[in-house]
């Protein structure tokens, strides 16, 4: 026969099996709402360095060096043969896209210092945005691309200046680029850092070696020596000294 167990006899609850601490909110909803909340900045910062790209284009036609042609019997030809002028207008607009780049990694940084996938990705699509409109609003206030109308009203021997075009398309990507590296550096250096776990207290170590619920060297809610809920020296369900 097995002894009865007594409510004394049975095993408490283990600290372990109690279900996680819950959070007074939605954690779903908190979720959602921070995803939502960076999808707009990101569209935000998109949007904001595509139309930048318009200042930039006017900023190229300001900076990038002129080409002068010269119509000579009949024909247009360059005014100064050897003169490297397409690669210092490529290099005057890489320039400008660097610019760029820094002022908008350091805007958004300053705007929001935890940055995100969303915001990097704004800051590559938005800059390569931005360049591109940069490219066509530069060609478009240069001068006219109509070379052969334009050296007839200039008039025979006259110099005058070449459409503004960007040979290198890879200085497109000077903006996109400097943006996120730019971002990345301030990032690393001034950004929010991850809080560090507290010190445990000495005193929270006394308990080491005890088993949930019981004393040291005792089961969960037995007595020492004792299987969980039989009497000493019994097999759990079983009477006293049966295998």
């Amino acid at each position: 026969m097995t002894a009865p167990m007594t409510p004394q006899d049975q095993p408490s609850p283990s600290p372990w099996q109690q279900p996680w601490a819950q959070d007074s909110g939605d954690p779903t909803s908190k979720g959602g709402g921070l995803v939502r909340s960076e999808v707009r900045g990101a569209l935000l910062v998109t949007l904001a360095l595509a139309v930048s790209g318009l200042l930039a284009g006017f900023l190229w036609v300001q900076l990038a060096p002129r080409v002068p042609l010269v119509a000579r019997d009949g024909n247009v030809l360059l005014a100064d043969s050897e003169a490297e002028h397409a690669v210092a207008i490529d290099g005057t607009f890489a320039l400008v896209g660097l610019g760029f780049g820094a002022v908008s990694a350091l805007a958004v940084f300053l705007w929001r210092r935890r940055g995100g996938v969303p915001l990097v990705a704004a800051l590559a699509v938005g800059g390569l945005l931005g360049a591109l409109v940069a490219w066509q609003v530069g060609e478009w206030l240069g001068p006219t691309d109509d070379v052969i109308a334009h050296a007839k009203q200039v008039g025979e021997g006259k110099i005058f200046d070449a459409p503004l075009q960007l040979s290198a398309k890879t200085a497109l990507l000077a903006w996109p680029m400097a943006a996120m590296l730019v971002h990345l550096v301030l990032t690393g250096l001034f950004g929010p850092r991850d809080p560090q776990p507290a010190p445990v207290a000495p005193g929270q170590w006394q308990g080491w070696g005890e088993a949930p619920g019981g004393a040291p060297g005792t089961a969960p809610g037995g007595a020492p020596g004792t299987a969980p809920g039989g009497a000493p020296g019994t097999a759990p369900g079983g009477a006293a000294g049966q295998g």
